[in-house]
């Protein structure tokens, strides 16, 4: 199972994938987490921030999420990911693949800005410090309308989000080993 997280920087989901990896993994689930900025400073960091770049870092986090995923293992990819057409590619591409959309509204992360990032992006054009790429403020942000799971983490608390999202996967998951031990048996 792939969970590809979606949501503007600071919505919680890294907080959210930690969270739930810990729930998962004292039930005995084995869970990996492929977290968007991590990988971005190890094996992406020859990608920018282009919509190209943006694209092919998470192809790439997409990759190595099938690869655990193959073994058993939750992969829960942990990214901004901001492009629907890159979403359903990797949807198509990778079995079991669910799109989880962590929200919160824009106003909320800007008072949140846990790194600084919006006050960067918010200032004024021509300043040295100015962010101009920032998803949600002046980037784009294709908001997934058909996500397989909505979390709205300025509505819920993150024991609430959590919760949410380990039903989620719990509900899922049987189904999608399931349909695996289908394939191997019809091997």
């Amino acid at each position: 199972m792939i969970l590809l997280f979606c949501g503007l920087s600071g919505a919680g989901k890294t907080t959210l994938a930690k969270n739930v990896a810990l729930e998962l993994t004292e039930l005995g689930i084995r869970t990996e987490i492929i977290d968007g900025d991590e990988y971005r400073q190890e094996i992406c960091k020859d990608l920018g921030f282009s919509k190209n770049d943006r694209c092919e870092n998470i192809r790439r986090l997409g990759f190595i999420a099938s690869r655990f995923s193959a073994h058993g293992i939750v992969s829960i990819v942990s990214a901004i990911n901001p492009y629907d057409e890159i979403r359903r590619e990797l949807a198509e591409k990778y079995p079991h693949v669910n799109i989880i959309h962590v929200d919160c509204p824009v106003d909320r992360l800007i008072s949140r800005d846990t790194k600084g990032l919006y006050h960067r992006a918010l200032l004024p054009e021509g300043h040295p410090d100015k962010l101009s790429n920032l998803t949600g403020i002046n980037d784009q942000f294709d908001v997934p309308y058909d996500a397989d799971l909505y979390i709205n983490t300025s509505q819920d608390n993150i024991k609430q989000s959590t919760s949410l999202l380990l039903y989620y996967i719990l509900s899922n998951l049987h189904t999608a080993e399931k349909n695996i031990h289908n394939v191997v048996d019809n091997f």
